[in-house]
């Protein structure tokens, strides 16, 4: 089987920096007179865990309500903008030695697809594979980077680049009074994550994916479709979730892979939120301060759904510390699902 590896890793985030006080006075102002227990939902702004966050539009344009077809017009663009700034980055000018695209985004929508617009922003091949992926959330970053490596593979090693862009700013509802809405107000931010993958170079080996979906948990996570837009829907605890469900998962993946789990060295996880983080660190068994990228990330991004556990990885590969001979990216998204993805750094004898 052909080795594909991790060729370069590429961030972009918008100009717009925002404070957790800003959006609070915001959500307050929308929500004082619609929701009941506003006083203490506000605390969610409270936690220490997300100091910054960043956003495609200034402050002021989430002060007033946007139609559906609006705030798609500001997704497309700005995911375009931002892809396209950390495609490149990862590609690092190889452009025509691209074979083929993957690009997964549940934030918004676009016909023709983000992929054939990145196509022409980077001056890819008009040739190149196209896989645009829709709809798995926050684990689609781990889903997309598993499927850039099976096609990398079917194509004998050429280059795939992987692209996770979110805009989720855009989603906020101002008819929306549900608690979902007001804390996905104070953890979502905008970015985008570009991953390059190949053969014959020495990043880490993408091993292979594992996907565990749960039967009848729709109800966890996802969007509802509204006259006014894309609706977050949170309905349970996914800490307590992760708690109970990853350690089998988990035991079920390194099976598949033929490792046990204690040979995991480390977790690239997906930061969706602090007490996430800290279920990942229980269900693992790892220490909390080795998920200290994850955090990082969160503190200074917010969640951005896809995009983070890119992030995240990102950070892994350029810290300086040694690296354990496996590794595992993992994410929680829509279904309700669970996503991962074994690494193998390769040392010399």
């Amino acid at each position: 089987m052909i080795d594909v590896c991790i060729v370069g890793v590429g961030t972009a985030v918008p100009k717009n920096i925002v404070d957790q006080a800003s959006i609070r006075t915001i959500i307050q102002n929308v929500f004082h007179n619609s929701v009941e227990d506003l006083a203490r939902l506000l605390n969610v702004f409270d936690h220490e865990h997300i100091h910054t966050r960043h956003f495609v539009q200034p402050v002021e344009w989430y002060t007033t309500p946007h139609g559906f077809a609006e705030s798609n017009a500001v997704y497309s663009q700005a995911a375009v903008q931002l892809a396209t700034e950390a495609a490149r980055k990862a590609i690092q000018g190889r452009e025509a030695e691209v074979a083929a695209i993957v690009v997964v985004s549940t934030t918004g929508i676009m016909t023709p697809s983000l992929d054939a617009a990145l196509i022409q922003t980077l001056g890819l091949s008009p040739n190149v594979v196209r896989i645009p992926i829709f709809g798995l959330g926050c684990a689609a970053g781990v889903a997309g980077l598993a499927r850039a490596a099976e096609l990398s593979r079917v194509l004998h090693g050429k280059l795939v680049v992987f692209v996770a862009v979110e805009i989720c700013s855009v989603t906020f509802q101002h008819s929306d009074t549900s608690r979902s809405n007001i804390i996905g107000s104070s953890i979502f931010g905008d970015g985008a994550a570009a991953v390059c993958v190949g053969a014959g170079l020495t990043g880490p080996i993408i091993m292979g994916g594992y996907s565990t979906l749960f039967p009848n948990t729709e109800d966890i996570m996802g969007w509802d479709v509204s006259d006014t837009g894309l609706r977050v829907r949170f309905s349970r605890d996914i800490p307590t979730f992760v708690r109970s469900h990853l350690p089998q998962v988990l035991v079920d993946a390194c099976a598949s892979w033929g490792i046990d789990v204690e040979d995991i060295g480390s977790f690239i996880a997906h930061p969706g939120g602090a007490k996430v983080l800290e279920a990942y660190a229980d269900a693992t068994g790892k220490p909390l301060e080795s998920f200290h990228h994850a955090f990082d990330v969160l503190r200074e991004n917010g969640n951005m759904s896809s995009v983070s556990v890119l992030f995240v990885l990102e950070r892994w590969l350029n810290d300086t510390l040694p690296r354990s001979r496996y590794a595992v990216m993992s994410a929680l998204g829509p279904g309700f699902s669970a996503e991962q993805v074994l690494l193998k750094n390769e040392f010399d004898a």
